[in-house]
């Protein structure tokens, strides 16, 4: 796959995806997320894949938000497509049904929050910068950030970040719960990617499974959600990577995952 405004490789079965943009700060323009979507779909079905890492080209930024340039034609026709186009390729990347890691490398701003937030686990570096500043502009934020933002660090912390367009550094984004871990600018990438291996030499049916049943409670009620969970289980109780795990366990060695 060859692309203009995104690297892709694949190494070890997991998957690398670079905004490719430094020079705009890797800010997303529309060919990018259509590049996006083009990846993660591709990405979905491709069985040499277990994880993805995203992360942005450069040292100053992870994606620094949408393009301004394009964000200033827009009215209320076209604003609700443009809406509706970024969040349908942050809904693909939450719902890849493989584990997506965000390495974020510097400024995540706006679109490039929520692309963050679309991802499954969220590791920064040290100078990585936090917001969500749509108010600035007279607008709000349009690919997700009102619902992930909120979901995850609740409404209260959420209203104050949108309200206000307060950016927050990467020691507060730990603090209330939007990256999981902190590493040097020098470390990132080898630990989100040590991190990403440790979960490809997971059985991958426990792991896709674990992702649905994860997701889901953001859509489901608790009840209904525990069923689903139930039925998932069920479902892997009838795996061979299940009758693999199990034996090797009480077999006191190492399990060789088949995903089957």
């Amino acid at each position: 796959m060859n692309y203009n405004n995104i690297l892709f490789e694949v190494k070890n079965k997991i998957g690398f995806v670079t905004i490719n943009r430094p020079d705009k700060l890797n800010a997303l323009n529309d060919a990018t997320l259509s590049e996006l979507k083009e990846c993660f779909t591709a990405v979905k079905n491709d069985e040499r894949i277990n994880v993805v890492i995203v992360t942005g080209a450069g040292e100053k930024a992870f994606v620094a938000g949408a393009d301004i340039s394009e964000l200033n034609k827009l009215d209320e026709s076209t604003g609700k497509k443009f809406s509706e186009n970024g969040q349908a390729v942050f809904n693909l990347i939450e719902n890849l049904g493989k584990p997506v890691i965000a390495a974020v490398n510097g400024f995540a701003l706006g679109g490039g929050c929520e692309l963050a937030l679309s991802c499954h686990i969220r590791f920064a570096n040290e100078k990585a910068k936090f917001g969500q500043p749509e108010v600035n502009l007279g607008i709000i934020p349009g690919y997700g950030g009102t619902q992930r933002l909120t979901r995850l660090i609740n409404s209260g912390r959420a209203a104050e970040l949108i309200l206000t367009g307060d950016l927050i550094d990467a020691n507060e984004a730990l603090r209330i719960g939007l990256v999981n871990k902190i590493f040097s600018s020098e470390e990132l990438m080898s630990k989100a990617t040590e991190f990403a291996e440790k979960i490809s030499s997971k059985g991958q049916i426990a792991v896709r499974k674990t992702l649905l049943a994860i997701v889901s409670c953001d859509e489901l009620p608790e009840s209904d959600g525990l069923n689903y969970e139930a039925n998932l289980f069920a479902e892997g109780c009838g795996s061979e990577d299940f009758k693999e795990g199990t034996t090797a366990f009480l077999e006191k060695r190492k399990p060789n995952f088949k995903n089957s």
